[in-house]
């Protein structure tokens, strides 16, 4: 595809996913300034990102089709979904947006975050994670589990090459000389397209229950 033809009919390009400004940008200004707005009005002006998870879902409930999105089933059963880079990206931009124009005192309280994945790692008689794709999130997941001697469990899927020493590209073996993971771990790095198979994977574990 031509990607300057893309950029010129307002079209965002994701691989092979082709996402219009219409169902992207323009909608979650919408829906986020509406939301975080209304939250401002109450009196709230100090929120973690996984709080801020729970009120987009909350804000689902009239939606027909709200049981396909997960930020409605973090709601709905208060799974804290942590955000560290919550400012990345054009969620982060409506956030900067709104404090920026006239809310100052809002604020988005990433330590709240860290708290409650303190009182959950330090709670863990075991932990284990599933990380699909690499970068912060992976980081995030690997570094707090250090403090507790390291993840007893750890599936890792990517695409990311381990000869160019990004975090994304590294092995499950490399956190183990970190203490991010148990020496006696049981762990496994799959390297592949995740699109692929993370289905498989879930559809093997639901046929075994």
């Amino acid at each position: 595809m031509d990607d300057k033809k893309l950029h010129q009919e307002g079209v965002n390009r994701e691989g092979n996913v082709l996402i219009p400004n219409e169902s992207y940008s323009e909608i979650l200004e919408e829906k986020i300034r509406g939301i975080i707005g209304e939250l401002y009005d109450k009196g709230i002006r100090d929120i973690s990102t996984h709080e801020i998870v729970w009120e987009f879902g909350k804000s689902l409930e009239g939606e027909k089709n709200k049981e396909d999105s997960i930020t409605y089933w973090c709601y709905k059963n208060k799974i804290p979904m942590v955000i560290p880079g919550p400012l990345d990206g054009s969620v982060g931009w409506q956030l900067y947006y709104f404090w920026q124009d006239g809310h100052k005192d809002f604020n988005i309280n990433v330590m709240k975050d860290e708290d409650a994945i303190s009182d959950f790692i330090y709670s863990a008689d075991k932990t284990g994670a599933l990380m699909i794709g690499g970068g912060i999130s992976k980081h995030h997941t690997i570094w707090w589990n250090q403090f507790r001697g390291g993840l007893d469990y750890a599936v890792y899927i990517t695409t990311a090459p381990e000869w160019d020493g990004s975090l994304s590209g590294a092995r499950i073996r490399e956190a183990i000389s970190w203490g991010k993971v148990k020496e006696d771990a049981s762990f496994i790095t799959i390297e592949g397209d995740a699109t692929v198979i993370l289905p498989i994977m879930i559809g093997s574990l639901l046929k075994s229950l």
